[in-house]
């Protein structure tokens, strides 16, 4: 079963059971994932489950930056559905790597490219991200690249 598919019965059982935090959280990755299929022009054949992966992560990311904002605004019931949603969306993603993994997926990113400074941030981003794509949030792969720059 494809990954779209999964999200659309959930969406499905959740509007039978009648838990509207869970349909409504699942109803706008649906939507989202529609969209991006429209985007893509892939309307037919659809989205591929890593494509899927990349629609729920950029949704997660996005409750992430709402809830910082909603925080620094004193909302705390709004912060509190964000994170309530988040933790429904990451249930459809591949299981997060431990700090431990993104660190040494790091070094031996960095290992492989050579000599690296603050300079080579970027690249050494981009290269870790390509290899840990779905599995690691981009903002620990900063953290962690900085850290080990710094180290280094």
């Amino acid at each position: 079963m494809k990954l779209k598919d999964k999200i659309f019965a959930d969406l499905t059982e959740a509007a039978k059971q009648g838990d509207g935090a869970k349909r409504d959280a699942l109803r706008l990755l649906f939507n989202a994932i529609k969209n991006t299929e429209i985007e893509k022009l892939k309307r037919t054949e659809g989205l591929t489950d890593e494509e899927t992966i990349e629609v729920i992560a950029r949704a997660i990311k996005q409750r992430r930056d709402s809830i910082e904002q909603f925080e620094q605004g004193q909302r705390t019931d709004l912060a509190d559905k964000e994170r309530a949603e988040i933790e429904i969306l990451a249930v459809y993603m591949p299981e997060q790597l431990s700090a431990e993994a993104v660190e040494a997926a790091v070094r031996e990113v960095m290992a492989g490219l050579g000599t690296v400074s603050e300079k080579d941030m970027g690249r050494v981003m981009g290269a870790v991200m390509a290899r840990l794509k779905g599995k690691a949030d981009g903002t620990v792969v900063r953290e962690m690249v900085q850290r080990v720059i710094r180290e280094s």
